[in-house]
């Protein structure tokens, strides 16, 4: 294959990362995804020897491993407050992240469903997760929605949260379509157990920190 032919791919490459990382709702992909693009579309860059671009995207590519650094080396401190769904500030998050929260949780509904259990997260004074749950009784609550805010991905809102569930509760249930939620609920460690669903044993949280 001609080499400025895959000179040139690799330039489509690089830019079409870099778009694609503009539509992530999480801000860690998109510094992922932006860091690789930019470090891909430096080097095609440098091959085609257009030096001001191939500059550009390496401060581009510096400033996403900064903030990416932070975010993993960010101690947090969240606080939680029960709430209620029909509370007017909880329901106006459910309001505004509607569609977010369907494109994770397409099965989601409050309606003639019991609601035993309503948390809000904060981080600081910002909303960081959203927790409803239904109590099923012998220690057991199953998840209606445990929705993480897109800065707050990373799973310390979700373990801090658990860590919370596990004074009144031996088990979290998540029976509903896991396609979009099951990688994170494998790195917190819930584990698939067919028709009971995923199951997350709270005493087996701090084992998988």
């Amino acid at each position: 294959m001609d080499i400025k032919v895959i000179i040139e791919a690799i330039g489509y490459l690089g830019s079409a990362l870099v778009l694609v990382s503009m539509l992530m709702t999480s801000v860690v992909r998109l510094r992922i995804i932006n860091l690789i693009g930019s470090v891909i579309f430096a080097g095609y860059a440098l091959a085609i020897r257009s030096y001001p671009t191939a500059i550009m995207n390496i401060c581009l590519a510096l400033i996403n491993v900064y903030h990416l650094f932070r975010i993993f080396n960010e101690q947090r401190s969240y606080n939680i407050v029960e709430s209620d769904p029909n509370d007017g500030y909880f329901s106006y998050l459910l309001d505004k992240c509607n569609a977010d929260i369907r494109s994770f949780f397409p099965d989601y509904t409050i309606e003639n469903v019991t609601v035993d259990i309503a948390y809000l997260v904060l981080c600081e004074s910002n909303p960081a997760c959203l927790f409803l749950g239904k109590d099923n009784g012998n220690k057991e609550v199953e998840v209606i929605l445990d929705y993480a805010l897109p800065a707050y991905r990373d799973t310390s809102v979700g373990r801090f949260l658990y860590r919370k569930l596990a004074k009144d509760y031996r088990t979290v249930a998540f029976r509903q379509n896991a396609d979009h939620h099951k990688q994170y609920m494998e790195k917190i460690g819930y584990e698939y157990k067919n028709e009971e669903g995923y199951i997350l044993k709270l005493s087996r949280l701090d084992r998988n920190d």
